[in-house]
C-alpha cells in the first residue's frame, strides 16, 4: 500500500478499510465518475440554465452510440439541478425536467410524459387541449428552464405527420415558456430533429464519438482507476490500453465494464491492482450488463 494512497480519490480512499466484499460491491455499483468529456457536456448543459430567457432559447442535441454515457450525463445534470420546495411559501421549483420519448410518438403521449414527470397524470379521457393547458400551467408554475428529452430518435417510429406534430409541439413549448430543450439520442436522432427546420436551427450539437487511442482515452482510464478502491496503484502499459480499447470497441460502458471487472478480480485474488497480464487474458462475460450507459 502506498503511504497516503495518492493514486485514489478521497471517496475511494474511504473504502480501503472496508471488507473485500463491500469494496467489490462499491466497484460494481452505479455511480458518477468524473472524466473530461463528461465535464464538457455538463458545462454545455449548465450554460442553458444561465442563459437569459427569450423567445428563441438555445438548445443542445447530444448524440452517441448506445453505451456512450448519454444516460449517465443526463442523470448527473438532473441530479445537479434537483427540484426544491420552500416550506414558507409552499412553492416547488423544478429547473430541469426529464422525460423519455418512448413508444410510438404523438402529441398526447408527449404531454402525458410531461405531466407524469411533473407528478400530475391526467385522466384517460382528457383531451389534447386539456392536457396541453395543464402541462403549460404546471411547467410555468414550477419554473422549468430546461426540458430534457431522452431517446429522441424514437420519434422516427412514427409517421411523417406524427413526427412533425411532436416536433411542432416541442417548438411550441420552447417558444411559449421560453425554455431550452436538450435531446439525447443515437446518431439517427439528427434525422428526427431535422424534420423541423426552424427547431433544428436552435440546436447546437455535441457528439460522443467512440474512444480512440489518444490522451482523452488515457484520461478516461485514469479517472476510472482513481475511483477503484484498490490498495496498490495500477500502471498499465500502452499495450494494455490498446487491449482495453480493442475489447471495448471504444464504447464507454464497455470500458467501464472491463476495468471494474478487472478491479474486482484483483481484490478477490489479493493482488490489489490491475496487471497487464490480467488485461491480456480478460474477456467480457457472455450476456453481462454494465451499470454505465
Amino acid at each position: 500500500m502506498t503511504l497516503d494512497n495518492i493514486h485514489l480519490t478521497q471517496a475511494a480512499k474511504d473504502f480501503l478499510g472496508e471488507p473485500d466484499i463491500l469494496r467489490v460491491r462499491a466497484i460494481k455499483a452505479r455511480r458518477w465518475i468524473f472524466y473530461p468529456r463528461a465535464k464538457q457536456a455538463l458545462d454545455r448543459l449548465n450554460l442553458l440554465l444561465d442563459h437569459p430567457r427569450g423567445t428563441r432559447m438555445p438548445s443542445i442535441a447530444i448524440y452517441g452510440d448506445s453505451g456512450m454515457g448519454k444516460t449517465m450525463i443526463m442523470e448527473k445534470f438532473c441530479d445537479n439541478n434537483p427540484a426544491s420546495f420552500d416550506p414558507t411559501t409552499g412553492v416547488q421549483t423544478m429547473p430541469v425536467l426529464a422525460i423519455e420519448m418512448s413508444g410510438k410518438p404523438g402529441e398526447r403521449r408527449l404531454y402525458a410524459e410531461i405531466l407524469a414527470a411533473l407528478g400530475a397524470p391526467q385522466a384517460p379521457r382528457a383531451d389534447i387541449v386539456q392536457m396541453e393547458q395543464a402541462a403549460l400551467r404546471l411547467l410555468k408554475t414550477v419554473g422549468v428552464q430546461v426540458l430534457v428529452i431522452d431517446e429522441i430518435h424514437n420519434i422516427l417510429a412514427g409517421s411523417y405527420r406524427e413526427q412533425r406534430v411532436v416536433l411542432n409541439t416541442l417548438r411550441f413549448l420552447s417558444n411559449r415558456l421560453q425554455i431550452s430543450l436538450v435531446c439525447f439520442g443515437v446518431t439517427e436522432a439528427r434525422e428526427a430533429i431535422s424534420g423541423d427546420v426552424q427547431l433544428a436551427r436552435r440546436f447546437s450539437e455535441l457528439t460522443l464519438n467512440r474512444w480512440a487511442a489518444n490522451e482523452q482515452f488515457e484520461a478516461l482510464v485514469s479517472s476510472i482507476l482513481r475511483n477503484m478502491p484498490l490498495r496498490r496503484p495500477t500502471v498499465l502499459t500502452p499495450k494494455s490500453l490498446r487491449r482495453i480499447l480493442q475489447i471495448s470497441g471504444g464504447i464507454t460502458a464497455n470500458i467501464f465494464q472491463a476495468i471494474t471487472s478487472l478491479a474486482a478480480d484483483s481484490i478477490e485474488s489479493g493482488i490489489e491492482h490491475i496487471t497487464d497480464e490480467a488485461v491480456e487474458s480478460w474477456s467480457p462475460p457472455v450476456g453481462a450488463e454494465t451499470a454505465y450507459a
